[in-house]
């Protein structure tokens, strides 16, 4: 993954601004060759042995620490003991633990690596010599890998800095998993004066060695909802003495369906799943409360802002004449 790194980002940030006066007929013709000849150079020397094998040293480092949001000390730690023995200078902390590097000339164009450095909360089940170590915390979802991967990268751009014609600006992000590292980075001004960032994740159910992309947006955007619901409980023998929650929460999770089966055009990406339902755990009581949860998602802004809408006004409508 570390040669498709190069390949798609390192590549775009030579040539598409390191050729920012040239014409058209100049990229298509010297600038080309140029690419080629720079691609075949990076990506030969992604594949060099010590490489890679200083690659995967630090990938296996941080999988063994798994961190979560906004925790990422030690892998933020490594993340600046490689920079400075690199000789790249950085600015921490964004957001808590964020890191922003810098490897160029200092002046624009500025464009943006990023990559996000925080683990999930699964219990690592797979017995291998590079466990997690912190019980309750795995890289399942990749981070070890992306964190690892811009190292790379801000290695072999390291190498080449004289002939970066701009500068290129390395983002460790924290808490990509559910809580906005992103936004507190922006909001800390970490992305400032940038003309454009670029980012990948690793996807296993590619073959190794590919590529997935497509013209326009890629992934969705996503928001959580978590509802609770208060009735009035009892004994499940005396219904009509309680206010049902269960029941309440099982015509708003129905209605939450219809908002993309009887709302959304077909051929637009919109989403509402729940994934979570907490009630009661007798089976012969009914629960004064019920919580459940999920997720909204869509390829727009406007259509994520829609079914956040959409989902307010189920609740406080149907909800409030149920109970």
């Amino acid at each position: 993954m570390a040669r498709l790194y190069v390949l798609i980002i390192l590549s775009t940030i030579f040539t598409c601004h390191a050729t920012w006066a040239m014409a058209k007929e100049e990229i298509r013709g010297a600038g080309s060759e140029w690419l080629s000849s720079l691609t075949r150079e990076l990506l030969g020397s992604a594949g060099e042995p010590e490489f890679f094998e200083w690659m995967k040293r630090i990938r296996r480092r941080i999988h063994e620490n798994p961190e979560l949001a906004f925790e990422e000390y030690e892998a933020g730690q490594l993340v600046r003991n490689e920079l400075a023995s690199l000789g790249i200078e950085y600015t921490w902390p964004f957001a808590k633990t964020g890191i922003l590097a810098s490897v160029g000339s200092g002046v624009q164009p500025w464009f943006g690596l990023r990559a996000d450095m925080d683990a999930l909360p699964i219990q690592e089940m797979v017995e291998w010599e590079h466990k997690s170590k912190n019980n309750g915390k795995m890289h399942a979802c990749g981070h070890d890998v992306h964190t690892t991967m811009l190292l790379g990268a801000a290695r072999l751009l390291k190498q080449r800095k004289d002939r970066l014609k701009g500068t290129v600006k390395l983002v460790f992000q924290p808490g990509e998993e559910s809580y906005g590292g992103a936004y507190h980075m922006i909001k800390e001004g970490a992305l400032e004066k940038f003309q454009g960032i670029f980012g990948l994740h690793v996807a296993p159910e590619l073959p190794t060695g590919t590529i997935g992309s497509r013209p326009g947006p890629m992934l969705a955007g996503s928001m959580r909802f978590l509802a609770v619901i208060e009735g009035k409980g009892g004994h499940a023998a005396m219904p009509h003495a309680t206010r049902d929650p269960v029941l309440a929460a099982s015509f708003a999770i129905l209605a939450l369906q219809q908002i993309v089966s009887r709302e959304t055009d077909p051929l637009e990406a919109r989403l509402v799943s729940v994934g979570f339902i907490e009630a009661g755990q007798a089976g012969n009581v009914i629960p004064a409360s019920v919580r459940f949860g999920g997720t909204l998602r869509s390829m727009t802004t406007e259509g994520l802002f829609y079914l956040q809408r959409r989902v307010k006004e189920i609740f406080f409508s149907r909800l409030y004449v149920i109970i």
